[in-house]
């Protein structure tokens, strides 16, 4: 089986720290992704840059902060980016194809599917996809963090074997390298802690809006996917190639889990819950350990406003996150029956299709 490569490369390392497209940069990592592709890898791109790239050219003389002016900016950024591209891939003999997505295009399993018939060809072809947010017409709370989660998404739905996020630093530190001297570098990664959060930063670059928070996050996703993940820094010929034999400048994300199905890929990661259910321990060892549905008699409050078949949240005792899944009963006869054991349901309600609230089949775990 070809080698399924997702490259994410960040604003940072596309673009000066005072903004405008770094061309010089654009043409380095279409020569590093050809040198993979010789290799016999497939290769599918993930960037941000286009509003780095367009505000200057627009005239702005810093990175706009409100949001129609980062639209504007992102509008010429966008063709200035893919025509770098365009030209820099055409040196190897490389076509390139321009793919634009928000997170809103995600919440439609068809639309996501007509989209990985598309890119299947697109690489049969021998192009290389180029991914990027619509920045134009995403809205600041539908954002994907400079791109982190969309490379992750992409990578799971795209069946992808690794997911590259290229950034500035060489990987994930134990401390803020520049500020201590002391601070150690992880070579690999074997589960995604609160305590690798706790070592992750805040703040992105001034050209970016992501920061190593944003590719943890990344790495979640894609790792619970099944998709191993690899976090540095490729700065010089070869480095792609390194990464790729396991040797790269930077940290590595293992994962045990195999490739998720597209249905669970996107109840997990795409869908958009309308409510919260809270459990109790019972239904919380049912769920993540016993691998049941949850039962009528594990819920112990109900919050927001849901139908039968839409996706909800479910949250512990200690109201931190357990996994998402598909209810089987509006919000108001869940409240009638909650905490109540399976007995009871049918002289409660009357006949119902099933009379698990969600049904094993439907659940994806997320803690």
């Amino acid at each position: 089986m070809t080698t399924r490569i997702v490259v994410k490369i960040g604003s940072s390392s596309l673009t000066g720290p005072e903004g405008g497209l770094n061309r010089e940069a654009v043409a380095f990592f279409a020569a590093e992704i050809a040198g993979l592709r010789k290799a016999g890898c497939e290769v599918l791109l993930v960037t941000s840059g286009a509003v780095a790239a367009g505000f200057r050219g627009i005239g702005y003389p810093s990175r706009p902060k409100l949001l129609h002016e980062k639209q504007a900016a992102a509008a010429v950024g966008q063709v200035m980016l893919m025509q770098a591209y365009q030209e820099a891939f055409a040196e190897h003999g490389i076509p390139t194809a321009q793919i634009l997505l928000t997170r809103t295009d995600f919440c439609s399993r068809r639309a996501m599917n007509n989209a990985v018939m598309t890119v299947e060809e697109l690489l049969r072809q021998g192009a290389v996809p180029v991914f990027n947010e619509n920045d134009t017409v995403s809205v600041d709370e539908l954002k994907f963090g400079d791109n982190d989660t969309l490379s992750a998404l992409v990578a799971n739905l795209l069946k992808a074997s690794h997911l590259f996020v290229l950034t500035d630093m060489d990987g994930l530190y134990s401390g803020d390298p520049r500020k201590n001297p002391a601070a150690i570098r992880y070579e690999r990664v074997e589960e995604i802690t609160p305590e690798i959060y706790a070592f992750a930063g805040g703040a992105g670059s001034s050209v970016g809006t992501g920061g190593m928070r944003s590719k943890i996050d990344a790495a979640k996703i894609a790792t619970r996917g099944g998709v191993p993940v690899f976090i540095g820094r490729a700065t010089e010929p070869g480095d792609l190639q390194l990464a790729a034999e396991g040797n790269g400048k930077g940290t590595y994300f293992a994962t045990t889990l195999s490739s998720l199905p597209v249905k669970k890929q996107w109840l997990g990661f795409m869908s958009t819950p309308l409510g919260s259910l809270y459990v109790d321990e019972g239904a919380v060892e049912a769920l993540l350990h016993g691998g049941h549905s949850l039962l009528p008699v594990g819920v112990k409050r109900i919050e927001g406003s849901f139908h039968s078949g839409d996706v909800v949240e479910v949250l512990g005792p200690d109201a931190k996150l357990l996994g998402r899944g598909i209810v089987n009963y509006d919000d108001s006869q869940l409240r009638t029956i909650q905490g109540l054991p399976s007995g009871q349901i049918v002289p409660k309600l009357g006949e119902v299709h099933r009379l698990e609230v969600i049904h094993r089949d439907e659940w994806i775990t997320l803690r």
